[in-house]
């Protein structure tokens, strides 16, 4: 009965370490890029550029 014990408790140790494993994955994340107040992001020059108003 410790055998079984002791494999059950090995397997509930290792299930946590998997499920890391499993979930650090950073591709398909996009960052989101914040600018100052009065600025906006122009994804053509990639950079904040001032807002103006008309």
């Amino acid at each position: 009965m410790t055998l079984r014990t002791i494999c059950c408790a090995a397997a509930l140790a290792l299930v946590p370490v998997a499920s890391l494993a499993m979930g650090c994955s950073s591709r398909g994340h996009e960052q989101t890029q914040s600018c100052a107040p009065g600025m906006q992001w122009d994804a053509a020059s990639q950079a904040c550029v001032e807002v103006i108003n008309s």
